[in-house]
């Protein structure tokens, strides 16, 4: 037994000094860089869940659709997280022409295919916002109206999360894809916008 170990002893420390022991070189030579690939992860929306609202006081069904309803303070935009499809938000005039967004394109292809002004901004789980026009008010509760989601306020539900700032306006995220959109009267980004932890 003892032998049997001493040799297994000597045959492993002459397998590490045969992959060793000639392969060294040392010279005076510098060492050749090898360079190395960084790789860098995604930048990630920071997301704060301080401003938080129960999501149970704006959860609706529309026909089989469970979302989560809500209107701006203003009553200017209604809007809606359909659950695990999509977020977005169109005029509360089914007569306004456009969506008044500075930016906005000033047409976008409808369900036919054929220019017609946007009406709605979305964002889905997968993909970036985009403006379209939709031919039936997808994120308007019927019958309404809808809860209003009070300034600074989060609702965060079915994979996505929506706020109303007064600087910035309202902003939807993916939480899947981490893209999203926010918007107002005076322009639009294709990201979201969190609302400060500190913010009132």
């Amino acid at each position: 037994m003892i032998r049997r170990n001493l040799i297994l002893i000597a045959a492993v420390a002459l397998a590490i000094s045969a992959c060793t022991g000639d392969r060294i070189i040392n010279n005076s030579d510098p060492r050749p860089e090898t360079p190395i690939a960084v790789t860098t992860a995604p930048a990630t929306t920071p997301i704060s869940n301080v401003h938080l609202v129960n999501a149970f006081h704006y959860v609706a069904h529309v026909g089989e659709m469970t979302g989560y309803y809500f209107t701006t303070p203003s009553g200017k935009w209604r809007c809606a997280i359909l659950s695990h499809i999509k977020a977005g938000c169109q005029v509360s005039s089914s007569s306004q022409s456009g969506l008044g967004i500075e930016g906005a394109p000033e047409s976008v292809p409808d369900a036919a295919g054929q220019d017609t002004a946007p009406n709605a901004i979305v964002v889905g789980r997968e993909g970036d916002p985009q403006f379209v026009a939709l031919d039936q008010p997808e994120f308007w509760l019927d019958p309404g109206p809808a809860k209003a989601l009070q300034f600074n306020r989060i609702l965060a539900a079915a994979g996505f999360r929506c706020n109303v700032q007064e600087e910035s306006g309202v902003s939807c995220l993916s939480e899947t894809s981490g893209k999203g959109f926010t918007f107002s009267a005076e322009g639009y980004t294709p990201q979201y916008t969190d609302v400060p932890a500190g913010a009132p």
